[in-house]
């Protein structure tokens, strides 16, 4: 995981960019990566507003929600719930088993 944050405006932004920090030590972040964590802070904010916060992240993070709609996905699959809407429709149950198979891949490349 990488982020970067740049805070403007107001006293809390240090205290914002503090809480990013914290997380530093998460599991989702890797050790290859030294310094992934950049933040900056200016007490000026921009023109006409209080406070402006911009965040940009890079995540493994969304690895869990890929796993959970691939067990949903499984358990779906081998009740063949709904399958008959879809072979109706021309396609080959053989396409869900590849897409199993894809998204189990892409589970397995964010870990």
């Amino acid at each position: 995981m990488r982020e970067i944050v740049h805070i403007q405006g107001g006293q809390c932004g240090n205290q914002i960019g503090a809480k990013f920090w914290e997380n530093k030590n998460s599991s989702y972040f890797v050790e290859w990566i030294p310094n992934n964590v950049k933040s900056s802070v200016c007490d000026i904010p921009p023109k006409g507003l209080k406070l402006s916060a911009t965040f940009i992240g890079n995540s493994t993070a969304i690895q869990e929600m890929f796993k959970r709609v691939s067990e949903q996905f499984t358990a779906m699959f081998r009740r063949k719930a709904f399958l008959h809407w879809y072979t109706g429709e021309g396609m080959d149950e053989m396409e869900f088993t590849e897409a199993e198979s894809n998204m189990n891949d892409l589970v397995s490349e964010y870990q």
